[in-house]
C-alpha cells in the first residue's frame, strides 16, 4: 500500500481549524437566446464559513474589488491564511461573494455586455504598490516575472465595461443574498465600495454596518469613472430625488439626502501609504452630508503603518485587521 500523501512544506503554515463550510449561488436572470435556448444571467456565487460556535450577533459578508474575486480574501499572494479565515476563528459567520462578472461568477458577453481591459501586470504595480514613502508592507517585487506578483495578478480577471450596469447587479445580487440569510454586515473593498453604499440603500433594514476599505472615489470625479450619484456609478435613492448627475453635483452639500443611509453604521478606512489615502475622507463627508453617520479611519491613525490599497494581501495582514475587528465589535 503506498504512503499517505504529504502536506507540501510550504502549506503546512496554514493552521488545522475546525468550521463548516460550504456554497450556493444567487441565481440570474433567465434570458432567451436568438436559437430559443435559456441561459442564466450573471449569477453570484457565495462561499460561507462557521465556526463550531458562532459568537457575534451578524455575519459578515466580504466583497472584493473591481477585476478580482473572493479568493482576495482568502489568502495572501506569498501563501499565508487569508482574512476570512481571521474573521471565522473571531467567532463570525462569514460570506464571501464573487461580483457578477468575477470569479465563478461567470459573465458570458451574450448576456451581460463586453468586458472592459485586464487587469495588467502595470495596473497592478501602480495601484497595489504605488511609489509612496512609507510603503513597505507589500510582498512582491514590482516587476513582471516575480512569482508572488504572478500569484496576486493571477487572480485578476477584468473590470467591467458598463460600471453602472455591474454596480445594479451587484446591489441585486447582494440584497437578494441578505434576503436569504438575514441582517449582516457589509466588508467592502476597493472597486466593491459602491456595492455597499447600494445594497444598502436597497436594503436598509437588513445591512447592520459597512465596513468601507479604500472605497472607490473621490465622489463624482472618481480616480478610474466617473460617479454619477456622488458615491456609485448606479442610481442611488436620493430625497429630493435626482434630475441629473450634473445638477447634483452642483448642489450645496446636504441639499441631496440618503435617507436610506440614515442610521447604518459606517466606517470608510484607508491604508496608511495608499494612493486612496489624500482624499478618502471626502467618501465621509460626502456620507455625512447626505445625513449618513460615517466614520473615517487612517490605519496610521490605530498604528498600522506602511499599507498600501491592498493591506489583506501583505506582509502585516495580521496586524492590518486589527481595526476592524475593533470597530466590527461596537456592532450589537
Amino acid at each position: 500500500m503506498s504512503e499517505a500523501a504529504r502536506l507540501p512544506e510550504a502549506l503546512e503554515r496554514y493552521p488545522l481549524r475546525t468550521t463548516r463550510r460550504g456554497h450556493f449561488w444567487i441565481a440570474g436572470e433567465v434570458v432567451e437566446m436568438p436559437d430559443g435556448m435559456h441561459v442564466q444571467r450573471a449569477p453570484l456565487f457565495v462561499q460561507w464559513e462557521a465556526p463550531a460556535e458562532i459568537t457575534r450577533p451578524y455575519p459578515l459578508v466580504l466583497v472584493h474589488g473591481g477585476g478580482g474575486q473572493m479568493t482576495d480574501w482568502q489568502g495572501t499572494p506569498d501563501g499565508r491564511p487569508g482574512w476570512m479565515d481571521r474573521f471565522v476563528d473571531e467567532g463570525y459567520l462569514v460570506y464571501a461573494v464573487d461580483r457578477p462578472g468575477h470569479g465563478r461568477s461567470w459573465a458570458h458577453p451574450d448576456v451581460v455586455g463586453k468586458p472592459g481591459p485586464m487587469f495588467a501586470y502595470e495596473l497592478a504595480i501602480g495601484l497595489f504598490s504605488a511609489d509612496i514613502p512609507g510603503h513597505d508592507q507589500g510582498v512582491w517585487e514590482n516587476v513582471i516575472g516575480d512569482p508572488t506578483l504572478d500569484q496576486m495578478v493571477a487572480g485578476m480577471g477584468f473590470f467591467a465595461d458598463d460600471l453602472a450596469e455591474s454596480q445594479r447587479l451587484d446591489q441585486d445580487r447582494i440584497a437578494r443574498l441578505l434576503d436569504r440569510i438575514g441582517p449582516a454586515i457589509l466588508v467592502t473593498h476597493s472597486a466593491s465600495g459602491p456595492a455597499g453604499w447600494l445594497v444598502a440603500d436597497a436594503r436598509p433594514e437588513l445591512v447592520k454596518g459597512v465596513f468601507a476599505l479604500e472605497p472607490m472615489g473621490p465622489p463624482f470625479t472618481g480616480a478610474f469613472a466617473r460617479l454619477d450619484y456622488g458615491i456609485a456609478k448606479a442610481p442611488l435613492t436620493y430625497d429630493p430625488p435626482v434630475a441629473d448627475s450634473e445638477t447634483l453635483e452642483a448642489a450645496e452639500p446636504g441639499t441631496y439626502r440618503l435617507p436610506n443611509l440614515a442610521g447604518i453604521p459606517i466606517v470608510v478606512a484607508v491604508a496608511a501609504a495608499s494612493p486612496f489615502t489624500s482624499w478618502g475622507h471626502l467618501m465621509s463627508d460626502y456620507i455625512n452630508q447626505a445625513g449618513g453617520s460615517a466614520e473615517f479611519l487612517n490605519f496610521a491613525d490605530a498604528g498600522v503603518a506602511g499599507n498600501g490599497h491592498a493591506p489583506m494581501f501583505e506582509r502585516n495582514s495580521e496586524a492590518a485587521i486589527q481595526p476592524i475587528l475593533d470597530w466590527l465589535a461596537k456592532i450589537d
